[in-house]
């Protein structure tokens, strides 16, 4: 499982992001954004943080560490907003946690290079996790020390908000033409020869593993966890064996470098159930 750590000390609410996530500190020391099990998108958002983002780390991508945060209802007592305070109230127990980066600095598309090696590889990460939210308007990606960051995995593996429809999302293209890194010479024919091996039922049995079973949600509402975790790991297992479908095309967008991506619409590919997107400039976390 993830480390697990107890929250101390409710500090501010982060309201640039959709879901109200929270910053405070536990009894590491360390300090963490915090998201709710009982916001809005609800814990189906917070599985696949923890499947994306321990996916992303054992694939050697730059993501923050995650954590379990176990909060207690009486840290909402102290906070003034009500909204805030129903949000804590309602999320005790057991939520996630990211390793908060202090001088973080976000990542503007045009202006940021990346490498295209790590360019192509974020990129292929996203096209087989689905994440339809690492476009040039919202990146979710920081710089941190130098390093990139990659954050907010939430609207990523949208396959589970529809368990019944879910073998329809296998070989679905993926449109990398807003994707933040597609100006970076992304080389993704090399990402796949180097990551596409690297995905199999053992890691990704290990990744659910990781995935606390409260938040796992199958097709009916007695589904063992187990059960579900096994549901990833084919789903992720055919979307990788499919990816003739889907890779050509995340390859033609790669080349041709996102020409005339600032013309589509806000949101464009932002899933509903995420609600609007945020203003413009704003990184969400």
């Amino acid at each position: 499982m993830l480390p697990a750590v107890t929250a101390t000390r409710y500090v501010t609410p982060l309201r640039e992001g959709g879901s109200l996530p929270g910053l405070m500190e536990a009894d590491d020391l360390g300090t963490y954004v915090v998201k709710w099990r009982a916001a809005g998108q609800g814990v189906k958002v917070l599985a696949a943080e923890v499947v994306c983002g321990e996916l992303a780390r054992r694939l050697a991508l730059p993501v923050p560490a995650l954590v379990t945060v176990d909060v207690a209802p009486e840290l909402a007592v102290g906070e003034p907003d009500q909204e805030v305070q129903e949000l804590l109230r309602n999320s005790a127990g057991v939520n996630l946690g990211m390793d908060y980066l202090p001088g973080a600095l976000d990542f503007e598309a045009g202006a940021a290079r990346v490498g295209p090696e790590l360019a192509g590889r974020v990129l292929w990460f996203d096209a087989l996790t689905g994440n339809v939210d690492r476009s040039w308007r919202n990146p979710n990606m920081l710089f941190w020390h130098g390093r990139l960051q990659l954050i907010d995995h939430g609207a990523a593996l949208t396959f589970h908000h529809n368990w019944p429809g879910a073998a329809a999302a296998v070989p679905r293209p993926y449109d990398a033409s807003q994707h933040a890194l597609v100006e970076c010479d992304p080389d993704v024919r090399a990402a796949d020869a180097a990551l596409g091996p690297l995905v199999t039922r053992r890691l990704l049995t290990e990744v659910l593993a990781q995935v606390p079973g409260a938040w796992l949600e199958g097709p009916a509402p007695d589904d063992p966890p187990d059960d579900v975790r096994e549901r990833y790991v084919a789903q992720l297992l055919a979307r990788l064996a499919a990816r003739d479908s889907w890779l050509p095309g995340v390859v033609a967008a790669a080349a041709a470098g996102g020409a005339g991506r600032r013309s589509a619409p806000r949101g464009q590919n932002r899933p509903s159930w995420l609600g609007p997107p945020p203003p413009e400039g704003v990184t969400q976390r």
